[in-house]
């Protein structure tokens, strides 16, 4: 077997709502071969990982996936289960696996889950599948799993894991923003997070927020400036002062009297912080391992505490205690180490509750000053110190006094973080008790208790897994602070897919939305726009240039056209949309990514349905069977959500039936765009004056602008706004190339990227009324990445709305071979139309001058492209330029009757 590709789906899929990766697999020798056809290939898969007797497969229950290995299943879908065996061993939490065939015999897709905050970039799915396939195929060949291997491969992967995932503080923060649902993007694999879009999103890094100053950081990683600020603003603080070198250090120990404590004057996590100094040496030491600058104070009595501050709120509060053991009278200290260590709760660094004890030449000092080593057995119940300060990062453990805290400690605790300047602090004390007040002093030089350091980005985990007392959930008082007043962090946000339109009505929507004042972010086939400003140019219809928009500070709603590529190859970019717009479902792309039928392209443009949030609205073609189909999904719970139909036949079955039962509707009735509620119709724009229809001749672009105006109004929009807006859309500068209109001398020529036969079915009708029949030249060209059935229906409407051709191949063939798909078109269109007038051209620039040769005056061009800027610069480099609008022949304006005509009531 090997891994032939591997992808990475982002967000919400056509397999499932969460994160996956899509594997193609190839058996090769394992093709058509099942687990029956292996002797004992079942018994030693299970000797080597006996927890895939547990897996449910189809039966629904434990057992079910030995039972069909014992019945005989194909070896692609064991590697599915082994995968997902292997992750479940290194403590990556995924359930959910499928695989299916391909039409290749022997080539199987393997959809497996991905935790929903690993980086997409991760290398852990391919590395799990390689252990998967590797294993497989050894157990096929008649070898068993040899335990200590697998350990040693598991013991890599796990350790990948837990430095890839987020710690216990970023994972409290995403928590308690999922439960609000604010939406939540984490960056690679690091702790920073984007909580919320546009204008309402906020920034997190662990427990740093994007209104974190960086002066009040920069105060709290300076322990001396932190010091005197304090002080001077009357709050406790150990009396000391800072040194260059060793002979600065010892004499402050002389002036402050033992014991001190050194610590770098810039430290962090307690690195070389150094307690319980007694004597010249042992200052000189610590001040040489500190290295640089470091602050010397008097150590102060009683218990270390550590208290949160979130905006201006005590929300938590934790008794901090030193790595110690405790002795059994049996184990020596190396062990005792060794079982608390082995606590699953512990692990190293920050990735877990606890850090484990670390036997290193600071623990072997402090086990000295208590006359032990690591060989030495205490006496049971006696506590041996590993560490003398209280941090986590050390192996110190936490203990949840919240309740306990004191007023006085609390206001405290609230002044200092107001005096240096954090929104979230750490603020770390030692007194005799936090239920007490803090002894009152006159003299600062004498101080008992008080404020030992203050930090930035303070460590969430004692909070949140104290080895005893309540958890706190501090990750929702970061979130509140963040989010007030139940903000979910979202802005309005449209998707809108289909076959053909999609580019038109996303673009006419954000522009009917922008007439509200509101500040659009809009992404289409031709690229990412931010108030009307393009700032990407190319294809962005997937995650990566949804997530641009819904990531800019300045957009305060997105309107997101989504296509098939994206969706299928990496997700949706969003989790949930307010408003989804599907336009038509048509054939094309056929045979791309697996799509064999229009069945499949439903499947797949149905996702943005499903992901419209309950409550939200769907925006339906009525007109098209397919997308009427789709209100009957399983998945896409119309029953949940507002459904609105457009169309322009009044009469059409489920748009009557919807609007009988008080439903609202967005029609062509009688020449005008019509809203419909219940019985109530209110006209609002004449079909002859929406932009782009050409006075009618393409009811298409007057069908896009209902979808659009249903949309904008779905998204509050007012009607009156709306309407108005509409009427100052230029398709030239608003939806350039889709029914851009030219002139050179007395030709005209029409530029659309019609690429499908329903596309251009639609296209050179309009063309005929415009200008009459056989008035039309083509200069045309089609993607190569379609199937020959589709370029061939493509060819044959083409021949049926043209008289003359001139056919060009993409400079991106697309797989094929050159000249390829001119050809195929060429002999398609002479077979449906022998007498037509057709020749090849080298490229787009060629086949234009070719045409423009063929016509006469009278006639029009019909130019469609591959990428629309050279095609369009190329034409004005001709002389072409823009018109207002062609002639429109033989059409008369509908007469009006509008039975029912009222004010809409919003």
């Amino acid at each position: 077997m090997k891994i032939l590709s591997l992808r990475h789906l982002r967000g919400p899929n056509v397999h499932l709502s969460r994160p996956a990766v899509v594997a193609r697999l190839g058996l090769d020798e394992l093709t058509g071969r099942e687990t029956t056809d292996v002797a004992g290939f079942p018994e030693r898969l299970l000797r080597g990982l006996p927890g895939l007797a547990e897996h449910h497969c189809a039966a629904g229950a434990p057992g079910g996936f030995v039972s069909r290995m014992r019945g005989g299943t194909y070896f692609g879908h064991v590697t599915e289960h082994v995968m997902l065996e292997l992750s479940q061993r290194i403590g990556r939490n995924v359930s959910f696996g499928r695989t299916v065939s391909t039409a290749e015999p022997g080539i199987y897709d393997l959809i497996v889950e991905c935790p929903r905050d690993e980086s997409p970039e991760s290398s852990l799915p391919a590395q799990l599948l390689e252990a998967a396939v590797e294993l497989v195929a050894a157990v096929a060949s008649g070898a068993s799993i040899v335990r200590a291997d697998l350990d040693r491969r598991l013991a890599a992967l796990a350790g990948l894991a837990e430095r890839e995932a987020t710690g216990p503080s970023t994972t409290a923060i995403i928590a308690a923003a999922r439960r609000r649902g604010i939406p939540v993007e984490r960056y690679g694999d690091l702790s920073l997070l984007r909580l919320g879009w546009g204008t309402r999103r906020r920034l997190a890094w662990a427990a740093m927020t994007d209104r974190t100053g960086g002066v009040g950081i920069d105060i709290a990683a300076d322990k001396q400036t932190t010091r005197r600020m304090l002080s001077d603003a009357g709050i406790p603080v150990a009396p000391g002062g800072t040194a260059t070198g060793p002979d600065e250090a010892v004499r402050l120990l002389a002036e402050l009297g033992a014991p001190v404590v050194v610590k770098p004057r810039r430290g962090r996590q307690g690195e070389h912080v150094a307690l319980n100094l007694r004597t010249a040496a042992e200052v000189h030491a610590a001040v040489l391992a500190a290295g640089g600058e470091v602050v010397v104070e008097r150590q102060l009595g009683g218990r270390d505490y550590r208290v949160l501050v979130v905006a201006g709120e005590v929300v938590a509060a934790a008794e901090r205690v030193a790595a110690h053991v405790i002795g059994d009278g049996e184990s020596t200290v190396a062990e005792l180490v060794a079982r608390v260590n082995a606590d699953p709760r512990r692990g190293m660094g920050h990735s877990r509750a606890l850090t484990r004890i670390a036997l290193d030449d600071i623990a072997e000092a402090v086990l000295a000053r208590q006359e032990c080593t690591t060989g030495t057995v205490p006496a049971a119940g006696t506590r041996v110190r590993l560490r003398d300060n209280a941090n986590l990062s050390s192996g110190g453990t936490g203990h949840d006094v919240t309740d306990r805290v004191h007023p006085d400690v609390a206001r405290l605790c609230l002044r200092v973080a107001a005096v240096v300047g954090l929104d979230v602090a750490g603020i770390d004390l030692r007194l005799p008790d936090i239920a007490a007040p803090v002894p009152p002093t006159a003299d600062p030089d004498d101080v008992a208790a008080g404020v030992i350091e203050v930090n930035a980005v303070p460590g969430l985990r004692m909070h949140l897994s104290p080895v005893s007392g309540r958890s706190r959930d501090v990750g929702d008082a970061i979130v509140r602070a963040m989010f007030p007043g139940g903000s979910d962090g979202r802005i309005p946000v449209a998707a809108v897919t289909g076959t053909n339109g999609k580019t038109s009505v996303a673009r006419m929507t954000a522009y009917l939305l922008g007439g509200g004042g509101l500040r659009i972010g809009l992404t289409t086939t031709d690229g990412v726009s931010l108030d009307g400003r393009t700032v990407y140019r190319g294809d962005a219809t997937g995650p990566r240039s949804a997530q641009m928009v819904l990531g800019d500070p300045g957009v305060q709603a997105a309107v997101l056209e989504t296509a098939r590529g994206g969706t299928l190859r990496r997700g949706l970019g969003y989790d949930w949309s307010d408003v989804g717009v599907v336009t038509n479902i048509t054939a094309d792309h056929l045979g791309q990514d697996g799509l064999g039928s229009v069945e499949d392209i439903a499947h797949v443009k149905a996702l943005v349905a499903e992901r419209v949030r309950d409550g939200g609205t769907l925006v339906l073609n009525a007109d098209d069977p397919w997308v009427r189909s789709l209100v009957d999904r399983p998945r896409v719970r119309a029953d949940r959500k507002r459904v609105v139909w457009f169309g322009a036949d009044p009469q059409q079955p489920v748009l009557v039936g919807h609007l009988g039962r008080g439903g609202t509707a967005y029609l062509l009735q009688d020449g005008w765009l019509v809203q419909a509620t219940g019985a109530r119709r209110t006209p609002l724009l004449r079909v002859a004056e929406v932009p782009g229809a050409f006075g009618g001749a393409a009811p298409y672009a007057a069908v896009n602008a209902l979808a659009a105006i249903a949309a904008a109004r779905a998204m509050g929009a007012p009607a009156g706004v709306v309407t108005e807006r509409l009427t100052e859309f230029e398709p030239r500068v608003h939806n350039p190339g889709r029914g851009t209109v030219l002139r050179l001398g007395e030709v005209s020529l029409f530029v659309d990227y019609a690429h499908n036969p329903a596309a251009l079915a639609a296209v050179l009708r309009t063309l005929e009324r415009l200008y009459g029949r056989d008035r039309c030249v083509a200069a045309a060209t089609l993607p190569g990445d379609r199937r020959d059935d589709l370029l061939a229906a493509s060819a044959q409407v083409l021949a049926d709305g043209v008289t003359r051709a001139v056919l060009y191949d993409d400079e991106d063939p697309r797989g094929r071979r050159p000249g390829e798909v001119s050809a195929l078109v060429e002999r398609e269109m002479r077979g449906r139309r022998p007498n037509l007038r057709s020749v090849r051209a080298e490229g787009y620039r060629a086949a234009v001058r070719e045409a423009l040769r063929l016509a006469v005056p009278g006639d029009v061009v019909l130019v469609l492209y591959e990428k629309l800027t050279p095609m369009l610069e190329h034409l004005e480099e001709l002389g072409a330029v823009p018109v207002e609008a062609p002639p429109v022949l033989g059409l008369r304006p509908a007469p009006v009757r509008l039975a029912g005509a009222g004010t809409a009531a919003s």
